[in-house]
């Protein structure tokens, strides 16, 4: 898994630093820094997007599965099962409209 964690960095890495190597050296520099730096933080702000939703689902997936399985194993405790993971359904969701709120307001 590391492995893998590893070559996603570099690659995003390599990704993201292209527009600021491409860059002409010259008295203009720190204007062309600050323009390719304009460039990339949209980008990187809808990658902070699709992860905090990406997290999202994730979560409320492991809740269903987990709610399903105990409803499986003790059927007279659905109701309170069901509530409990609407309950923490929609704190993952709070959460992640939050991130995606801060992911706009640092793009726009």
């Amino acid at each position: 898994m590391s492995k893998w964690v590893m070559i996603a960095v570099f690659l995003g890495l390599g990704l993201l630093s292209t527009p600021l190597m491409a860059q002409e050296v010259g008295e203009n520099s720190i204007d062309g820094l600050e323009r390719a730096m304009g460039v990339m933080v949209p980008g990187i702000a809808g990658i902070g997007a699709g992860l905090a939703i990406l997290g999202a689902g994730i979560g409320i997936g492991k809740i269903g599965g987990s709610a399903c399985e105990s409803v499986a194993r003790q059927p007279e405790m659905a109701a309170k099962v069901q509530t409990v993971g609407i309950i923490f359904a929609a704190l993952i969701e709070g959460a992640a409209f939050f991130a995606l709120l801060i992911c706009f307001l640092v793009a726009g």
